[in-house]
């Protein structure tokens, strides 16, 4: 097991086999799936798949979603992090910030403050120069974290017949940004 990052309530690592049951309560909730299409998974394999498909990336392309961990009960909350996105817009590919979290953990800020992780593990470990987000135009809560840990709102564009908002921020800004909140 990989840990990547580790706050004073969570544990950030990679995602291992032995997290398909929580993966299939993550992505089996249609409540979750909202704002992704609507298609929540059914089963336990496809769950397995869903992990295959993550730790892949990780091979592939050296990052990827990682699990997140309630430190004091050890439950399985969802998954954060950054990936390399090549197909959510045609025109480019970037390091895509994201979060998808159980619903009895909605709302505790977990998904504000793996986000916030997540970006300084990609500006600082990383050192990449930009990370870009994209959220349904639809899904206020996850516009509104993309907004308050700094990304800035760049266009909208369509998916797959639905309109999203596309966010960027450069690590000059993210660094700027570091330097005067206290919140970062």
């Amino acid at each position: 097991m990989k840990i990547h990052i580790e706050t004073e309530r969570l544990i950030i690592r990679d995602l291992e086999k032995y997290d398909t049951k929580g993966i299939f309560e993550l992505d089996s909730d249609p409540d979750v799936h909202e704002y992704l299409g609507k298609k929540p998974i059914k089963t336990m394999e496809e769950a397995k798949q869903v992990i295959d498909f993550i730790r892949n990336q990780y091979v592939e392309n050296g990052i990827g979603r990682w699990a997140i961990i309630d430190k004091k009960t050890e439950d399985f909350i969802g998954w954060a992090g950054l990936k390399y996105e090549q197909v959510l817009r045609k025109d480019f590919s970037y390091y895509d910030l994201g979060y998808r979290l159980r619903k009895k953990y909605w709302g505790n800020g977990i998904a504000t403050e793996t986000a916030i992780e997540s970006l300084k593990y990609g500006f600082e470990k990383l050192d990449l120069k930009e990370i870009g987000a994209a959220a349904d135009v639809n899904h206020l809560a996850s516009n509104k974290i993309l907004k308050k840990i700094g990304l800035k709102f760049i266009e909208t564009f369509d998916f797959e017949g639905v309109t999203h908002n596309w966010y960027n921020i450069r690590k000059s800004e993210w660094s700027e940004l570091k330097r005067t909140s206290n919140t970062l």
